[in-house]
Formats: structure tokens, C-alpha cells, sequence
């Protein structure tokens, strides 16, 4: 797995542990002999804990100290496995004792340096760093490649832990958050405007806001992380807020000119629907952008920020700063282009002409400079 994983992409150093590298003392109870002495194996391993390893025989109390007294054979007669084998004896039942070389097969064995278990299983790690690549999608290049290059023997498998485990989870957590901040933005976006056109207008339009914030992630050469995606989903309710701002500043605009001409006794006109954008949305810029340059100055700080956390914190405000530019434009483009395409379609079928001679192109460039209507 060591070399396989070297290969792969984004990989700085990869290193499996030595299974071997340690001696032991492996001591196997000759069944046979045993019972021609008549000795039990619990006998044995007894000895074998008592002579080798040391048992407890008592504790002494030296005033307010206690101490542990431990009983076990002197070093030179454990020193060795052939001392081990010839001086180390097994008691017999009806007395007597033999050496444990008689009743058991004493030899040295390689092994691991150390013995790792997980869920009651052994264990031996490979650690992997990664450069220049997000988590999530190195490993599954690494998960394919260790499937395509090894073939693991009957009761071995492969977990990736590390901070892969918590990817997971966070992933998981955000399969659920996601969907349920977006459906409770579009809720109180409904609650607001009490109409599903708007709110539809203002959440179709999200996507075009998150752009400004993957340019800059890719600019400044970040990865997808869990900080990110909740830099993003901040960066989707703060869009929301903007788009509603302006909505509401077009309505409102709208509202006073219809006023107007139901008190005069004419109806809507196309005309009267370019006048309310422009007011809505051109006369009334200034707060707009005030709310996003105090919002852009509020996390650059965070960007130049250094110390404990703060490449998470980075991470977060990436996409808001970003984000913020693009749902600028959205903002003051592209939702004053989609609001006019809607009221004139309502107008059209208003007035039975069917005449949609505005286009969404047509509307972008009038919400930028104004133009004159055609003469009729």
C-alpha cells in the first residue's frame, strides 16, 4: 500500500508501519508430554506467569505507603530462552517437578515492534500527507488505485481513518443541513412576499451569487471543505437578504406608479413598469452597495488574519467576499432584468395584446443606462 499510495496524485509522504522487528518468546505446550506427566496446560502457563512474568504474593504498608511484593525467578535463570527451557520447572501432582523444556517447545519468533487492535482486531497503519489536494477526492484516487493495484488475502480490509472520518461525518451532517436551510429560506421568503413567483425569482437566482465565490476559492487556490461549505451556505442567506432588498424596492416602486395611474383611471403600461425598475433599482443603489462594502469590509480582516484557526476562518470568508461581488451584479442586473420579464408577461396577458417585444437582454442594458420607449 505504501508504494501504491506514493503514486498516487497529491501524495507528500506516505509510510507503513514494520510488521516485523521484534523478538519474542514464544513457549507452546507439548499436549503429549503433558499428559504423560499428568500435568495440566493451566499448570504450565502458571509457571510460566509466576517464574517469567512475576506474580503478587503480598503488599507491605509503610505508614501511609503501600507497596506491591512480587515474586519471580532471578534474571540469570530468565535471562535466555535455553535458561528458560532447563531451569525454569513445572510441578508435577504427585510431587516431584520437570524443566519446562520436558513439556513444552521454548523458541524465539520474530514479530511487530508493537501490537495495535481496532474492534478487537489487529492493526497495522499507513500514514498518508497530502499536499495540494482537497481530502475527499484523494481518497477516492487512493481507494481505486489500492482496489485496482492489491489484492488482500481472505479477512484483510482497508479503512481510511484520520481526518477522512471526520470528512464523513461532516458530510453526512451536511446532507441534511443543506436541503433544510435551503427549504427554510425559501419558507420565510414565501412568509415576505406571499407570492411564489417572487420567491422563486430570488431562489433561482442563488446559484448566480455562488459564482464570485468558487472564482476566488479557485484564484486563491483553495479546496472544497467543510469550512467552505459553510461559508457558502452564509453566503446563501446573505444573497437572499440582498435579493429581497431590491424585490421589495421594486415592488414598492411599482405599487406607487400603479397607484398613480388607478388614480388617474389608466392602466399599467409598459412604460410605467421600465419607470419603477429604474426607481427601484438604479435611484436606489447607494444602500444596496453599502450593505455589501460593509459586509466585504467586515471579513477582509479575517483574510489577513494569522494564528490558531485561522485557515478555517479563511475558509469561510473565501466564499462570502467573492460571493458578495457576483450577488452585487446579480442584484442590481439580474434581478431588476427577471422582474421586468415577469410583470410584462403579467402585463401581456393583462391586456390579451401578447406583445413581449422586452427581452431579458433589452432589460439588462435598460436597468444600466436609460432609454428612451419607442414611440408607438
Amino acid at each position: 500500500m505504501e508504494q501504491v499510495l506514493k503514486a498516487v496524485p497529491g501524495t507528500s509522504s506516505a509510510y507503513a508501519e514494520r510488521g516485523i522487528g521484534g523478538y519474542y518468546l514464544d513457549i507452546t505446550p507439548d499436549r503429549a508430554a503433558l499428559a504423560r506427566y499428568g500435568i495440566m496446560v493451566q499448570d504450565v502457563q502458571d509457571v510460566i506467569a509466576t517464574a517469567l512474568g512475576g506474580q503478587t504474593v503480598t503488599t507491605t504498608v509503610e505508614g501511609r505507603q503501600r507497596f506491591t511484593v512480587n515474586m519471580r525467578y532471578p534474571r540469570d535463570l530468565r535471562d535466555n530462552p535455553q535458561a528458560i527451557a532447563n531451569d525454569v520447572l513445572v510441578p508435577m501432582p504427585g510431587g516431584g517437578a520437570v524443566p519446562l523444556a520436558e513439556v513444552a517447545k521454548v523458541a524465539l519468533a520474530r514479530g511487530p515492534t508493537s501490537i495495535r487492535t481496532e474492534n478487537g482486531q489487529l492493526a497495522s497503519y499507513v500514514y498518508v500527507d497530502i499536499r495540494d489536494r482537497d481530502l475527499g477526492g484523494y481518497v477516492a484516487d487512493a481507494q481505486k488505485a489500492v482496489q485496482a493495484s492489491i489484492q488482500f488475502p481472505p479477512g484483510y480490509y482497508v479503512v481510511w481513518s484520520g481526518q477522512y472520518e471526520y470528512l464523513e461525518r461532516a458530510t453526512a451532517r451536511l446532507k441534511i443541513v443543506v436541503p433544510v436551510t435551503l427549504l427554510i429560506i425559501f419558507l420565510l421568503l414565501y412568509l415576505n412576499f406571499r407570492s411564489i413567483t417572487e420567491t422563486l425569482i430570488v431562489m433561482l437566482s442563488l446559484p448566480f451569487s455562488l459564482v464570485g465565490g468558487l472564482w476566488l476559492m479557485w484564484w486563491l487556490g483553495f479546496n472544497l471543505s467543510v469550512a467552505v461549505v459553510v461559508g457558502f451556505i452564509a453566503l446563501a442567506g446573505v444573497a437572499a437578504e440582498t435579493g429581497v432588498v431590491m424585490l421589495i424596492y421594486l415592488d414598492h416602486a411599482l405599487a406607487g406608479i400603479k397607484a398613480r395611474r388607478d388614480a388617474e383611471g389608466n392602466a399599467l403600461t409598459r412604460s410605467d413598469l421600465y419607470d419603477a425598475i429604474m426607481e427601484g433599482a438604479v435611484e436606489r443603489v447607494r444602500p444596496k452597495m453599502m450593505t455589501v462594502v460593509a459586509i466585504i469590509a467586515g471579513l477582509l480582516p479575517i483574510m489577513w488574519s494569522t494564528g490558531t484557526g485561522s485557515e478555517i476562518m479563511q475558509r469561510i470568508a473565501v466564499p462570502m467576499i467573492g460571493g458578495m461581488i457576483s450577488s452585487t451584479l446579480l442584484t442590481l442586473i439580474v434581478i431588476p432584468a427577471i422582474y421586468g420579464l415577469v410583470k410584462e408577461f403579467r402585463l401581456s396577458n393583462d391586456d390579451g395584446s401578447g406583445n413581449r417585444s422586452t427581452t431579458l437582454a433589452a432589460l439588462a442594458a435598460r436597468a444600466t443606462q436609460r432609454i428612451p420607449e419607442p414611440a408607438e
